[in-house]
């Protein structure tokens, strides 16, 4: 990947025109279908398959009265007086009247109907008029909300000056989360934190317009998907906040890449290809762990929660593409100028100064603030790794009170239509008026449906947990009845919750008493209940999908054992912290008025799946960015300490700048008033803190120490057979260093030295072999049985890992190019193969420049030796290379072509003959 990644980052760097141009025509078309065919967000939520869900779409056919979003005008009087009046009862009625004529109103309810009990408040100074709406909240339009809100002030000067009328319910609620100048307050700190890190205007401001640029494109998206799905208003928002965040952070990995190697004094272009290949590897690995932890949302079975996720990863994987594309554009536009200025005086002073005796700012490391921290977490391993566990779990202790909820008209902020009727609706009405239940049935199958009706609300008032039954009746046609159920609690507590089994519990006994079918309990409280246990339900699967795609991803990544674990053991502690911090901020009510938190007592529902989803992201970003360099050092030195050491001084300035910034973005979020984003933006930041700081830069380093060199083992069969992702660009690195092996302009059509071969249990089976082939030459590898001659020829066409050493066939390098090289070569296992003539062909007919032959010795019978010889002969007149083994020189005369020249290489078993002379090659003529 790192060498796809190097070629895309030269080409836009050379193209910046046209790569900036495109881009710019994407956003163009994005905004106007945005524009042009966006029908806005829908907070209408469904969970198809259950039974509240069901039931209210049931609901819409037969019961149409009862199956939209409502509003309530409220009509309060100072305590004392009554509403009940002759003056109060007409201005009502006038008012029900009107009301009716409202487009989008399907029915009104006075208070004062005979078929109504329970409007009126026990104290006699609050009724209730109900406007019942025939479609949901989403598609209700705004003048029918004006219509109604001008209603009720009409009302409030009929009824005189003592009373006070209110607007509010589900109607009126502004769920709809809106941008302000708090975010903008993220963008700043970003800003500054970048300018500090890099020292430079220019750099800082690029990450920022890069992130912004990913974040417009995604919202204009998403806002054009609307005219075909359902899409959440917390989606958008989410999106923002991950896509900012993560774009800044991409941006700035690379960047920090490239002004680093500019430092080193490499060419701006080809700094910025380097970049793109080894930052921009970890950058697809990282952001490509966010988008499969996101979309990994599905488990839960819920559509709305599935788009949300599909839309924040789709703010990630375009900041990803933006990373790799428009970045380096970009820097091609910077060029010289994006070069740090200590390395311009670095480069004035050494001409100086011949003997280039400068040295950088940073030639003492260790003294500097990231080389004394890991100094001290490194020095007693273990006390640090207690001290870290035990701060961990001071901070995840309340998750042992994690309520999840969906939140309501309770959650609106102070002065809203909708959270001031529910506030006086719940002093005089009580808690539970403001999330009633419905309990739905089948009649059809009663003789007496108006007094079975009757009695399902004398046997539901038994029910603990309820307090009224106000209404209770079947519907016009005769097929439906339904039961409006005020419970004794409020919507979003847990008492509303049991309550809401209760009854389910004992539908089976109701219907047998009368006659009834389809028994079901729904609403809008009861739908929020079964979202909320679904969503818990959820959890664990998806945990453990997320951990264990973690494990699977960090042992390709790092080959090791102990460090892939150790770095899902960190993630599942960043993410108890998160869970315990917010519980006790916004259920247990801690800080909760600081923060502006409308209501405590629980935590928005899937708050939990879309934390573990985007903090898994970020912590394997962290843990990549950081722990990569260590494994780097490692691999380069053998020395765990110096690794560890080394390797953080050089990850640690841009992971602790990356995550200030997280926190940034994700703080200028919690002043938010809607009731989602701000526990999401609480949780994500204090996920990212602990994980950042406590678990990457703390408690990884005392592990990497505690364990020594067993932190990078991994057994031999595991790193042959696993996949690797090249996320540092090793590949690249190598394929640079041999770039000009074994010289400039060289021709050979394989060139290998130092080439030796593993098996999967980690024994050599071939010693180091230098082997030098051009065109037109034949090369006889020379064997007894166990000198691993086969092995040899299968390393040489990209057949097996476990390859040591230098190794390129037909200018590609081994084993980064492997798919190539295989289809340049032809590989004919002769000792097996009955018919070794026909590969031979299509190898002369398609020019293939390597042939490879294993014991060709074995060749037997006259017309197949004549036709193998010719069809060598042909390969070598076009320029093929031939490579054969056998078990001595004597058995192949026979099968070499004319006048050829044999280059012999004589292989010795490696566990007796370590190495091989090159001086005791051969030619035979």
């Amino acid at each position: 990947m790192s060498s796809l990644l190097y070629r895309l980052g030269r080409f836009c760097y050379r193209s910046r025109k046209l790569v900036l141009s495109v881009w710019g025509v994407v956003l163009l078309l994005a905004v106007l279908l945005g524009m042009s065919l966006g029908k806005g967000t829908d907070d209408t939520i469904t969970i198809p398959g259950v039974e509240s869900q069901m039931a209210l779409d049931t609901l819409g056919r037969v019961f149409p009265e009862v199956s939209g979003t409502s509003a309530q005008i409220v009509v309060t009087y100072p305590e004392g007086e009554a509403v009940d009046t002759v003056p109060t009862r007409a201005a009502i009625a006038d008012a029900v009247e009107h009301l009716g004529e409202i487009d989008q109103v399907i029915t009104v309810v006075s208070p004062f109907d005979q078929s109504v009990s329970g409007a009126i408040s026990d104290d006699g100074t609050t009724a209730i008029v109900v406007v019942q709406f025939d479609v949901a909240q989403a598609d209700l339009l705004q003048t029918t909300k004006d219509a109604v809100d001008e209603e009720a002030r009409d009302l409030q000067t009929e009824v005189g000056g003592d009373a006070t009328v209110y607007a509010g319910g589900d109607a009126f609620a502004n769920r709809v989360p809106q941008p302000s100048a708090t975010e903008a307050v993220g963008i700043v700190v970003a800003l500054l934190l970048l300018f500090a890190f890099f020292r430079s205007i220019g750099a800082a401001v690029v990450p920022i317009g890069s992130a912004v640029l990913g974040v417009a494109i995604t919202e204009m998206i998403i806002e054009t998907s609307t005219s075909a799905i359902a899409v959440l208003s917390t989606a958008p928002m989410l999106s923002t906040m991950i896509g900012l965040a993560v774009g800044i952070d991409y941006a700035l990995f690379v960047l920090s890449r490239h002004r680093d190697q500019l430092r080193e004094g490499l060419d701006p272009e080809e700094s910025a290809a380097r970049a793109i290949a080894t930052a921009g590897s970890a950058v697809v690995f990282a952001g490509a762990t966010v988008v499969i932890a996101l979309l990994g949302l599905f488990v839960a079975g819920i559509p709305f929660l599935t788009i949300m996720g599909v839309a924040a990863a789709l703010g990630v994987a375009i900041a990803v593409v933006i990373a790799l594309t428009v970045l380096p554009a970009i820097l091609g536009f910077f060029g010289e100028r994006m070069r740090p200025r200590q390395r311009r005086k670095a480069r004035h002073l050494r001409h100086a100064a011949p003997d280039d005796t400068l040295v950088d700012a940073d030639r003492n490391p260790d003294r500097s603030l990231a080389g004394r921290w890991v100094a001290l977490v490194t020095k007693i391993p273990l006390l640090t790794i207690v001290i870290v566990l035990v701060i961990v779990g001071v901070l995840a202790a309340p998750a042992t009170s994690l309520r999840l909820a969906l939140p309501g008209n309770g959650s609106e902020p102070v002065g809203n239509a909708a959270r001031d009727t529910y506030d006086l609706l719940e002093d005089k009405f009580g808690p539970g008026f403001n999330g009633p239940l419905i309990v739905t049935v089948n009649i059809l199958s009663s003789h007496t449906p108006v007094e079975d009706m009757d009695g399902l609300r004398e046997d539901l008032l038994k029910i603990e947990g309820v307090a009224s039954v106000p209404l209770s009746t079947p519907n016009p046609s005769g097929d439906t009845g339904i039961a409006q159920v005020i419970p004794t609690a409020g919507p979003d507590s847990e008492e509303t919750a049991e309550l809401v089994q209760r009854l389910r519990d004992a539908g089976d006994e109701l219907e047998a008493k009368y006659g009834f079918r389809d028994f079901a309990v729904t609403g809008i409280t009861a739908v929020t209940v079964d979202v909320s246990a679904k969503l818990g339900q959820a959890m664990l699967p998806f945990g453990l999908l997320v951990v264990g795609l973690s494990l699977v991803l960090l042992v390709m990544v790092f080959r090791s054992i102990a460090v892939p674990i150790k770095a899902a053991l960190g993630y599942v502690l960043s993410v108890m912290s998160a869970f315990g911090v917010t519980t006790q901020i916004f259920v247990n009510g801690w800080g909760a008025e600081a923060l502006g938190v409308a209501e405590v007592g629980y935590v928005v529902s899937f708050l939990p799946i879309i934390l573990m989803g985007v903090l898994f992201g970020l912590a394997m970003d962290y843990e990549v960015f950081l722990v990569s360099r260590t494994a780097e050092v490692y691999a380069h030195t053998g020395d765990p300490e110096r690794a560890i050491r080394e390797g953080f001084i050089k990850a640690s300035p841009v992971v602790t700048t990356a995550a200030l910034i997280m926190l940034g973005v994700f703080a200028a979020f919690v002043p938010a008033e809607n009731a989602i984003i701000k526990p999401i933006a609480v949780a994500l930041a204090v996920g990212v803190f602990v994980d950042a700081f406590l678990v990457r830069m703390t408690l990884v380093p005392a592990v990497l120490q505690l364990f020594g060199k067993w932190a990078w083992w991994m057994p031999t069969a595991w790193q042959t057979r696993l996949p690797k992702f090249d996320v540092e660009g090793e590949g690249l690195t190598r394929q640079l260093r041999l770039a000009d092996w074994p010289e400039p302009g060289s021709d050979e059509a394989i060139s290998a030295h130092g080439l030796a071969v593993e098996d999967v249990d980690g024994t050599q089976v071939v010693a180091p072999l230098d082997l030098h082939c051009r065109p037109g030459e034949f090369h006889l590898l020379v064997g007894r049985e166990g000198s691993g001659k086969t092995a040899a020829l299968y390393a040489l066409s990209g057949h097996i890992p476990g390859v040591q050493g230098d190794l390129k066939v037909t200018g590609l390098v081994l084993p980064d190019r492997v798919h190539e090289v295989r289809q340049r070569c032809t590989l004919l296992p002769a000792a097996t193969t009955p018919d070794p003539v026909t590969p031979l062909k299509e190898a002369v007919h398609y020019r293939r420049p390597v042939v490879l032959i294993d014991d060709i010795d074995s060749i037997i019978g006259e017309a197949r030796i004549t036709l193998v010889r010719e069809l060598l002969g042909a390969v070598l007149e076009r320029g093929g290379c031939v490579v054969a083994s056998a078990t001595g020189p004597e058995f192949v005369q026979h099968v070499i072509p004319t006048d050829t020249a044999v280059v012999i290489h004589s292989l010795a078993s490696p566990r007796t003959v370590p190495e091989i002379d090159p001086d005791a090659d051969e030619v035979l003529s």
